[in-house]
């Protein structure tokens, strides 16, 4: 009965293991010791006749026996260390020379994981055996599952850039009969407020829509910016114009000092101030929301967005992580934070969160010019 247990091994997951022996009794009684189900042994008796069977094939691990004629153990091992696709293979040295530390240090220099002198205790060379292969079927196994994982994220994120690319075009419809209907029916308060019921929701799904796409985007690396000559000032303006038509209860207030001006993306800035201006203005009670863009320094430019309220410490580390809600009281995706800090570090910036007494502050440090 052998020492080890055979496990039975599907054949598209067997394991190769190497035997290099120029001595052809020591092979075949090798081979004969470790031989169970599920694992395959090339046996080579040279080392030449090795490195054709590693390009042949993938193994577990190779028994290398260390004195052989042209190529010995040591150099083969140097060899197989200078190839990529067996550089990463555990070797296990065989010799019968008697117990010298020099040739064992020799043996590890050379990429060693263990050095057995002959004759070999059978059970000592099968656990060892038994411990490499099982961490290659391990290892096989997850990268199994990080490609199926990988595979089934990129599905995921193909299928949500094709969704929300496709749903702009009923949006867009409905959008456009809201604003028709708007005109055509009757003056009644209750039907008019019903329009704008309608027109908010199909707003407020495009803005979502516009973030997954955004998100699929940064994911897949295909997030690109088209940095020109912009001014931050007039991209904050807009965007507190722009929200104050949105929320005409809200209170905004704009500071600009020095020079504004930079290279960016004025279309991503304006995201990344409507997403902070934005969530502010949702979140910061009845107390004004303050904007500051200080120009003051020649490399960078500072943007400062302050809104009374606290974050919980136990989500601050966490704040700019994607579909993760802003506050307790979320209105979208919880992509928005996410996607201004991306936005922020697309131009060469920062994007941090502090509490700061009874306010919250973020604050933007951005390029003036993109690297």
């Amino acid at each position: 009965m052998n020492l080890i247990e055979p496990t039975t091994t599907p054949a598209a997951e067997r394991v190769n293991l190497l035997i290099v022996d120029d001595v052809p009794q020591n092979l075949v009684a090798m081979e004969a010791l470790l031989r169970r189900d599920g694992l395959d042994i090339l046996c080579a008796a040279s080392g030449a006749e090795a490195l054709e069977l590693l390009l042949e094939h993938e193994v577990a691990l190779a028994l290398l026996d260390v004195h052989m004629p042209e190529i010995d153990g040591f150099s083969l091992a140097e060899l197989m260390r200078g190839s990529q696709r067996s550089r990463d293979v555990p070797i296990i040295f065989l010799t019968a020379s008697p117990n010298d530390p020099v040739r064992a240090f020799k043996g590890y220099e050379s990429g060693a994981v263990d050095f057995l002198h002959k004759p070999i205790e059978p059970h000592v060379i099968l656990s060892k055996v038994n411990v490499f292969i099982e961490l290659y079927q391990q290892k096989q196994l997850l990268k199994a599952r990080n490609h199926a994982l990988e595979r089934a994220l990129t599905l995921n994120e193909t299928m949500m850039a094709v969704l929300t690319h496709d749903l702009r075009t009923p949006l867009s419809a409905i959008l456009l009969c809201a604003d028709k209907l708007s005109l055509d029916l009757p003056d009644e308060p209750s039907v008019q407020q019903t329009l704008v019921h309608l027109e908010n929701s199909a707003q407020r799904m495009a803005r979502m829509v516009e973030q997954l796409l955004d998100f699929s985007r940064i994911r897949s690396g295909g997030l690109r910016i088209q940095p020109g000559e912009c001014d931050l000032a007039e991209v904050a303006g807009a965007v507190v114009a722009e929200i104050g038509r949105a929320h005409p209860q809200a209170r905004i207030e704009l500071h600009v000092e020095g020079d504004t001006r930079l290279q960016g993306d004025p279309d991503r800035l304006a995201q990344l101030l409507s997403n902070l201006i934005g969530n502010a203005v949702l979140h910061g009670g009845n107390a004004p929301v303050k904007v500051w863009v200080h120009g003051a320094s020649t490399e960078s430019l500072s943007l400062q967005v302050r809104n009374d309220g606290q974050i919980p410490d136990a989500l601050m580390p966490r704040l700019f992580e994607p579909f993760k809600a802003s506050f307790h009281d979320s209105r979208g995706l919880g992509l928005g934070l996410f996607i201004a800090h991306e936005f922020a570090r697309a131009h060469g910036g920062t994007l941090s969160a502090r509490n700061l007494d009874a306010e919250v502050v973020f604050e933007t440090r951005l390029q003036r010019r993109v690297r």
